[in-house]
């Protein structure tokens, strides 16, 4: 997002068991850093001034990855009548102008422009870049791919765009090129999961600049606008703490302080001869807004940020007036001034602010949701574009699926019977997608197109390996198929083939079962497992349209496949026939759905849900849940604050119900009991409880929503329940950790609340729930979504919004969304359980639904893929399933002969659920692969750019006490890796294919 989008003030421009595991000398060849580099890393700072105030100086450009222009068209320069912006242009003017004057320095943060830059140079230029970055002049910061959100972000999508833009880094400047500070700028709000993360990657702080006006009020005026964040409730201090500081001016040059092209602030002029001399007005004003600026800050160092969006494509205007405003301020010490201006870089300023040994005060919570006004609460991005939100969510999927079975397979997989595979172009679609205009929902129309795009063409490849890969591993080449389709139940080819076989891939470590539903056409089928068996099935109908739904249950071995065959039958043969279940109008049934472990009760008079039963648990719930809209803001007498793609801001607090009463449909088979309603004719849900699960599901469709009433509208799904929930409830963190939240409250200040519901929202990434003293109600989502706690007792999700007016941020367009996206269909699972066994039930169903089966469609038996070799049907990629506590993060080809692993623990201290879930887990990981040996193995970093042995960090003084000392790696053993609580371990291994692979 831009400057644009920001309020401006004048002036401003916008097998058998292997020998021990040696060292990998390949990778301490590759990763290698010697003792000190962390101070060596500073040892090109500047010099600065004791005793003075040392103005940091720091020019950078922010580049979005997407906004207002595609990625490509950022970077080329092109439609400059949308927004004058050309990346490649920033970069040559910037390089020109560094090697122009010495003094001069630099940062750049997006690795997604940067990285396509640098492989379009000469050998000259690549070398003449590789000196800057060695003389520090050229400093990276974040190092990403891109700039991610935090809020709509899963933590592993956006591990994997920080790996892919920190090898980048490694690869091409070593570790010169490594950023030391993580520098989030933009994204609208900041959460603490990202900082755990930032901080296990190794970053020594973190600067960003959006934080609440209230907030940041609060902080100037107590001096905390730098402070320690101990993001993590598990980890172990220091592991997760990281030094944090708010920017003074967001990430913008100080008013009239603009010299860039697109700025309309003057220049510094000189000469007092010409009647346009300014320059002793420029240091006058220099040095009070130094002053003032110093009062919000604990030391003798400041820090200013000279640029903005894509700013520097005449790098020469900037650093001509910079080079003179740091001459003539400094000028003024010789007259006694004790200010000292320099040109530094946010490394810098940190090696500055942690030489200054002082105690600094701690951060538990995190910074959501952000405000930069009254009436102006920008939570309305948590749901923003919800098909592409799906979408990215899907595609991370399916990602972890093609890096598997690429890491698993082995050459065999990129070059194949097929054709050519690869996982690169998914990833970088995928990292691209982390971007804080991307999945937030926040661009215009024809970059959220774009961005699809990106996604789609990176499917491609992917399904040229996939079939590579369970061809080899299977045994048998055959017409393999993929259903992009099936979220919105089309298939042609299940439709229309006699028979098929469907290959269910299970992504997780451990062993599932699933309900596959397919779309056909015919009422009677016949599936068999791998085995032979016959697999029971049933043919559903959907009453509110004409479509059928094949439906069996798979049972899949951990990190592998079943192959299940799938073959119409004759109503003529009775002992092979499944009988279609007919949808019955519900008014003279008893409203029930159930199953051995849940019941589902409905209310006889309105059709809606009324009561949920844990029957395996002994829990009766009174729960109500039906469909609400906002009528979304124009602007009122109060504040001008629309609703948009950003701002979620209700014309009235109170929403209206969508419907009081549905006509429900009942369908009960032996596999599945549903219950239909039609809430409008552009609302519907289907109420479904499978045979043997414990999670009632909810499958909305929404949409188009109707706006020809003039009224855009913002559509929550409410679950009220009878809790005394006493203000609480509690949202994830990017998927991982979990955070208490309290109506009308902050932790760190005092809230003038301004906006009861909007101001209430919080990012739900996977899961939100509600407790009081005995249960707890969980509801888990299928994307990212803004959700919040209104009232006691009470859930409520935002399923979709279109809106009529721009919210002024700067998009310029109102988020109408064109079609597909104007109609989303998604699932909610809710989970009822006491509160010893809540935590074992959503840690695990979420990586369920995170990481769910991904399904491949063939006909026929095909062809062996060689003759000695019998086909199978049935494949697990590893020898035995991983503990319940222990989730496969990563398993991802990273070159030749080599994998990158990645293990955490899934459960937070305090989660045992009765089960010993929160305890130390320790994993073999000497012959855990069925296709691999592991030869040798070597420990890193969250990113895998750094050597954990070698890998350290600068440790900061919390004021609650002593420092606590740096955590010491463990001895590496492969056979015994122990993983503590939200512990993540990534390893980069040597390997071996089993095979000849």
């Amino acid at each position: 997002m831009g400057s644009l989008a920001r309020p401006v003030g004048p002036g401003s421009g916008l097998g058998s068991r292997p020998p021990p595991l040696a060292p990998l000398r390949l990778l301490v060849l590759l990763l290698l850093v010697a003792p000190g580099a962390r101070a060596a890393g500073y040892k090109t700072c500047p010099e600065v001034k004791p005793g003075m105030l040392n103005v940091h100086l720091v020019a950078h450009t922010h580049d979005d990855v997407g906004w207002l222009k595609t990625v490509d068209q950022y970077f080329y320069g092109i439609h400059n009548d949308i927004q004058h912006a050309g990346v490649q242009y920033i970069l040559d003017s910037v390089l020109e102008a560094l090697r122009a004057e010495p003094s001069r320095r630099f940062v750049y943060v997006e690795m997604a422009f940067f990285s396509r830059w640098w492989h379009q140079q000469s050998n000259a230029t690549q070398e003449a870049v590789r000196a800057l970055v060695h003389q520090g002049r050229l400093e990276f910061a974040n190092g990403g791919w891109v700039m991610n959100d935090e809020a709509a972000t899963h933590y592993g999508a956006i591990i994997d765009q920080m790996t892919l833009g920190l090898r980048f880094l490694r690869e091409t400047f070593g570790d010169e090129g490594r950023p030391l500070v993580a520098w989030h700028i933009d994204p609208f709000g900041h959460s603490r999961e990202q900082a755990s993360l930032f901080a296990q990657m190794g970053f020594d702080g973190f600067f960003f600049g959006r934080l609440d006006y209230q907030d940041k009020v609060t902080r100037k005026e107590h001096r905390e606008m730098e402070q320690i964040w101990r993001a993590s409730a598990s980890l172990k201090p220091p592991a997760a703490d990281l030094f944090t500081g708010a920017l003074p001016n967001m990430y913008n040059p100080p008013e009239s302080l603009c010299w860039d092209s697109g700025c309309s602030d003057s220049p510094i002029v000189e000469d007092p001869r010409s009647p346009e001399y300014n320059a002793k007005d420029v240091v006058t004003y220099f040095l009070k807004l130094s002053d003032i600026q110093r009062q919000s800050y604990r030391t003798n160092h400041t820090v200013m940020t000279m640029g903005s969006d894509f700013q520097y494509e005449n790098a020469n205007m900037w650093f001509k007036n910079l080079d003179k405003l740091i001459r003539l301020v400094n000028a003024q010490q010789a007259s006694g001034s004790l200010v000292n201006v320099l040109y530094s870089t946010p490394a810098c300023y940190l090696w500055e602010l942690y030489k200054s040994n002082l105690t600094w005060s701690v951060k538990l919570d995190d910074f959501f949701p952000y405000a930069d006004g009254p009436h102006k609460f920008w939570t309305g991005y948590f749901t923003s574009r919800a098909a592409l939100k799906r979408y990215e969510r899907h595609s991370y999927n399916f990602l972890q699926v093609c890096n598997q079975l690429e890491a698993l397979v082995g050459p065999a997989a990129s070059q194949g019977p097929y054709g050519s595979g690869a996982s690169a172009s998914l990833n970088e679609a995928m990292a691209v997608l982390q971007h804080h205009d991307a999945v937030s929902g926040t661009s215009k129309q024809h970059v959220a197109n774009d961005y699809a795009r990106q996604l789609a063409e990176g499917w491609g490849p992917c399904e040229v390996l996939l079939s590579n890969a369970l061809a080899r591993l299977s045994g048998s080449k055959k017409d393999f198929t993929f259903c992009r389709e099936l979220n919105i139940s089309l298939c042609p080819f299940t439709q229309g083939a006699h028979s098929f076989e469907v290959t269910v891939y299970n992504p997780l470590g451990r062993k599932v079962e699933r309900m596959v539903r397919l779309p056909v056409s015919k009422e009677a089928f016949l599936v068999k497992g791998p085995d032979g068996a016959v697999v029971p099935n049933n043919v559903v109908p959907n009453p509110s349209s004409e479509q059928l739904e094949l439906l069996f249950p798979a049972t899949v071995p951990a990190l592998g496949f079943s192959v299940y065959s799938v073959s119409r039958v004759s109503p003529r043969r009775p002992t092979s026939l499944r009988r279609r279940p007919r949808a019955q109008e519900a008014e003279s049934l008893e409203l029930t759905i159930q199953n051995e472990y849940l019941q589902a009760r409905f209310d006889p008079d309105t059709g809606l849900l009324m009561e949920v039963n844990n029957l395996e648990e002994g829990l009766q719930l009174a729960v109500r849940q039906a469909f609400f809209w906002y009528n979304a803001s124009m602007g009122d007498g109060l504040s001008s604050q629309a609703s948009g793609a950003y701002i979620f801001r209700p014309y009235r607090q109170e929403p209206m119900i969508l419907s009081r009463w549905v006509q429900p449909r009942l369908v009960k088979t032996s596999l599945v009991q549903e219950v239909h309603q039609n809430f409008s004719a552009w609302c519907s849900q289907v109420i479904r409880l499978y045979r043997g699960r414990r999670q009632l599901e909810f499958e909305w469709t929404v949409g188009p929503i109707p706006v020809g009433d003039n009224w855009g509208k913002e559509v929550v799904s409410r679950f009220d329940a009878a809790l005394d929930t006493k203000g609480l409830f509690y949202t994830d963190s990017n998927g991982r950790e979990i955070l208490e939240r309290r109506r009308d409250y902050r932790p760190t200040w005092k809230l003038n609340q301004t906006e009861p519901v909007a101001g209430n929202y919080y990012p739900v990434n996977s899961r939100i729930y509600i407790k009081d003293s005995e249960m707890q109600l969980t509801v888990l989502t299928d994307r990212s979504q803004g959700g919040s706690s209104i009232r006691d007792g009470s859930i409520e999700l935002m399923v979709h919004r279109r809106l009529l007016k721009d919210d002024g941020r700067g998009v310029g367009e109102p988020l109408q969304e064109d079609l597909p996206g104007r109609w989303v269909r998604g699932r909610h699972l809710l989970l009822l359980n006491k509160l010893k066994t809540a935590a074992a039930a959503h840690r695990l169903q979420a990586q369920e639904e995170v990481l769910a089966p991904q399904l491949v469609l063939a006909s026929g038996d095909g062809t062996p893929y060689r003759p000695s070799v019998a086909p199978s049907k049935q494949f697990s990629g590893l020898r035995w399933e991983l503990p319940p506590s222990v989730h496969l993060l990563s398993l991802t080809h990273w070159g030749p002969g080599m994998v990158l692993l990645r293990l955490e623990h899934q459960f937070a201290v305090g989660e045992d659920s009765g089960r010993n879930l929160s305890a130390p887990v320790t994993v073999d990981l000497t012959d855990l692969f069925s296709t691999l040996t592991i030869t040798q193995l070597e420990e890193t970093t969250l990113a895998a750019n750094q050597l954990r042995a070698r890998a350290s960090r600068l440790y900061w003084t919390p004021g609650t006490g002593p420092a606590a000392a740096p955590l010491q790696p463990p001895r590496l053993n492969p056979a015994a890796i122990t993983l503590m609580p939200m512990e993540i371990r990534t390893f980069l291994a040597k390997v071996q294919w089993k095979g000849g692979s």
